[in-house]
């Protein structure tokens, strides 16, 4: 670990740091096993556990998938024929650019509006899958 990096863990409360250990824990090992991590498991957390505004939970949590961070788990499903390149890099080009234009929308919209449209569609979604045949 680098030296600011201890300098930043040394600076924060023992029980804030606790919480982000079980939070990357769980977002990455949710990430491994189902695909979700960010939105579904970090955005909520932080927001529950840490405190964080809806703006800052979002923030953050695209903060942590801008390293690659699901390399590995990645790699794991491409060794047993499970990823499709092509693909994955048409999204990934796109997902850029309609990244930029969602977060000049989303840091204009009121925190209020904007968890609760989060909360809906996190709803939607789960329903869909819940009831889906």
């Amino acid at each position: 670990m680098s030296f600011v990096g201890t300098v930043i863990i040394i600076l924060m409360s023992s029980t804030v740091v606790l919480y982000l250990i079980a939070i990357g824990l769980l977002a990455g090992f949710l990430s491994g096993t189902l695909g979700i991590g960010g939105s579904i498991v970090m955005i909520p957390l932080l927001i529950l556990f840490v405190g964080f505004s809806q703006h800052e939970a979002q923030g953050t949590s695209l903060a942590v998938l801008s390293v690659p961070v699901t390399i590995l788990a990645a790699y794991t499903y491409y060794k047993e024929g499970f990823v499709n390149w092509k693909y994955a890099m048409v999204i990934a080009l796109t997902f850029v650019i309609g990244g930029y234009l969602g977060s000049k929308l989303a840091i204009s919209i009121n925190q209020l509006l904007l968890k609760k449209i989060f909360g809906g569609i996190l709803l939607l979604v789960s329903l869909k899958m819940i009831f889906n045949k």
